[in-house]
């Protein structure tokens, strides 16, 4: 799917390619971040979302493309000079160095005044919530609190761009969650341009005004967290982002799909043609004793998850639905689920 064009982006790249000897890592990549915003670069490893970032910070250069920011060309710029803050996966702190000068060191390499520094150290150590902290070594302190002060780090000297790596990698699920929030809410209070890297789906979801998909390197769609869960683009973007059902099947009338175990069923958004298509049924979309679109299966799993249940179904040799709700069902029940025809996306020319 073709990068949604944003007038007057922040950072913009444009037909970026890269190798390594034989191996496609980026086959022309273009993206458009507006002012502002918190675009998440997702996909699995391999599908150089990675490679794409070192690009945009200035650790790789692309062997075709360019990448401008504010309107100008910084493809070959050194990274000390592209104004561009990034925090890594493993904080790159630096261990003899307290908290107060790890903020610092951005704003000493580009010669501000002391006083100036102290300063907005303190504004920064403040807004991330690490007052008391400047005198303390990174080996004095929590994960989470190594990585606030990554984060400052990064933003004490105004960066047009703020580059997050996987950041949250190293922590453990309740103090990632905590930081996820607080880096969201830290991006909205100054405004920052974020371009965020993660492999995660629940993460991009939580965090991001738009998602990027990557594999094979290459952007497979782009948009909103809603409009990428909800209307993916193609069947790896329909089981990358959350757990799926696809059915394969054949149109057969102007709301009716003929599946290939030979159900048919009823959906919605067919818009007329023919051919094969794969429709997307999300687990909560399914539901026990539906009213339409109806398969009767024995329950093979039945995962108790607090709030809700999670049932793998078989309906057919070799075909099983994935159910998530309130019933609590057994292991080896009978049951008929089904789904709306509304709760159908169609996938078009697939499988």
């Amino acid at each position: 799917m073709a990068a949604q064009e944003i007038k007057d982006a922040e950072l913009r790249v444009d037909g970026v390619a890269k190798r390594y000897g034989s191996v496609v890592a980026l086959g022309g990549v273009s993206l458009s971040v507006a002012a502002g915003e918190f675009l998440t670069i997702l996909g699995p490893s391999g599908s150089g979302k990675t490679t794409l970032l070192k690009v945009v910070a200035g650790f790789e250069f692309p062997d075709a493309g360019r990448v401008t920011v504010g309107g100008a060309d910084i493809t070959d710029v050194s990274p000390a000079k592209r104004n561009i803050g990034m925090v890594f996966q493993n904080y790159a702190l630096f261990p003899h160095m307290s908290v107060a000068r790890n903020i610092a060191f951005p704003l000493q390499m580009r010669g501000v005044p002391r006083s100036e520094i102290e300063r907005r150290v303190i504004q920064v150590m403040a807004l991330v919530e690490l007052r008391g902290y400047g005198e303390r070594l990174p080996s004095q302190l929590s994960g989470g609190q190594q990585q606030r002060v990554a984060l400052a780090r990064a933003v004490v000297f105004d960066p047009t761009v703020l580059l997050l790596d996987e950041p949250f990698g190293a922590l453990d699920r309740k103090l990632r969650e905590s930081m996820q929030l607080e880096v969201r809410r830290l991006q909205r209070r100054l405004g920052l341009t974020t371009v965020f890297i993660t492999h995660d789906q629940e993460e991009a979801l939580v965090l991001s005004d738009r998602i990027a998909v990557m594999d094979g390197g290459a952007i497979r769609q782009i948009g909103a967290p809603d409009e990428v869960y909800d209307r993916p683009a193609d069947a790896f973007v329909a089981q990358f982002i959350g757990e799926s059902n696809l059915l394969a099947g054949e149109i057969a009338a102007p709301d009716r799909v003929r599946l290939d175990d030979g159900t048919s069923v009823t959906v919605r958004g067919l818009d007329g043609g023919r051919g094969r298509v794969r429709l997307l049924v999300r687990p909560e979309k399914m539901a026990i004793d539906s009213a339409t679109n109806r398969f009767t299966g024995i329950v093979v799993e039945a995962v108790y998850l607090g709030e809700t249940h999670k049932l793998r179904v078989r309906v057919a040799e070799g075909v099983e639905l994935m159910v998530r709700g309130r019933h609590a069902v057994s292991a080896g029940a009978s049951v008929t689920v089904g789904f709306a025809p509304e709760d159908a996306h169609v996938i078009r020319g697939a499988g």
